[in-house]
């Protein structure tokens, strides 16, 4: 399955074009959306990505692919983190993404919407590596036989080792927690 991006919704630019760097929290945001087997079925994985500390802000999962799973990911971040009205926000082109009710809640903050190119995965790459880290790190190497087997262990991946302990060559080696704390001490 690849991202559904033939559709008659409207499509951003990409502002990022390709600089997944930021000064600050809360700048530049990256999403995306996973693919995840189970013997149920599948489970689909939304994430948001702060791309200054590489944390995964929000995230919400699904047994359908449907809108509302990126929106429970963006309000979630939303209620994390509440960004700055000039935050940008960077997806895919995905029809979830250029949905009305999605576009209407980034108006709503006033976020900026970026989309990558048509069918380049490099303009999403923050969120692409995410994935690969996700499947090579978790899951390729357990078999769930549930949905729900798979989304605690999702919860306890992101919440209790990528987002405090995982270590990231970005951030100097540091973990996402290590990177804010420190970042924190200095202003």
């Amino acid at each position: 399955m690849t991202t559904d991006s033939k559709h008659t919704f409207n499509i951003a630019p990409n502002l990022l074009d390709q600089d997944f760097s930021a000064d600050k929290p809360n700048q530049k945001r990256a999403g995306d959306i996973g693919y995840l087997w189970t013997p149920e079925g599948w489970l689909y994985l939304a994430v948001i990505i702060d791309l200054h500390s590489r944390r995964v802000v929000g995230l919400a999962v699904s047994d359908r692919l449907k809108q509302e799973l990126i929106l429970q990911a963006l309000n979630k971040a939303i209620a994390l983190r509440n960004p700055e009205p000039s935050c940008i926000h960077h997806t895919d082109r995905g029809s979830q993404y250029c949905s009305h009710d999605d576009q209407k809640r980034l108006k709503q903050h006033e976020f900026q919407v970026s989309m990558s190119g048509k069918g380049d995965c490099l303009d999403n790459a923050v969120s692409e590596t995410f994935f690969k880290t996700l499947k090579a790190e978790l899951i390729w190497r357990h078999a769930w036989q549930t949905r729900q087997q798979l989304t605690d262990a999702l919860f306890k991946y992101i919440n209790g080792f990528y987002n405090i302990r995982r270590r990231h060559s970005t951030l100097g080696g540091l973990s996402p927690a290590q990177f804010e704390q420190i970042n924190a001490e200095k202003r």
